[in-house]
């Protein structure tokens, strides 16, 4: 399976956190979707690290030959 976007992990996000606060769902489901949201927590953790770096390197310059 291919690697959501930033914007996609988000939005699933999102979807699931209405889906677990509306209560309706069974413990077993509810495990699930948590679990996934806890890796899309971490790969958006990582989108953001990665976008850190970037503007730190562009910052001191030393990507000039990239842009």
């Amino acid at each position: 399976m291919k690697q959501p976007t930033y914007e996609q992990a988000m939005e699933r996000l999102s979807v699931i956190t209405a889906q677990l606060e509306d209560g309706s769902l069974p413990l077993s489901e509810s495990l699930k979707l948590y679990e996934e949201a806890t890796a899309l927590v971490r790969l958006c953790g990582t989108y953001l690290d990665t976008a850190e770096q970037r503007i730190v390197t562009l910052g001191t310059g030393e990507d000039k030959d990239d842009a």
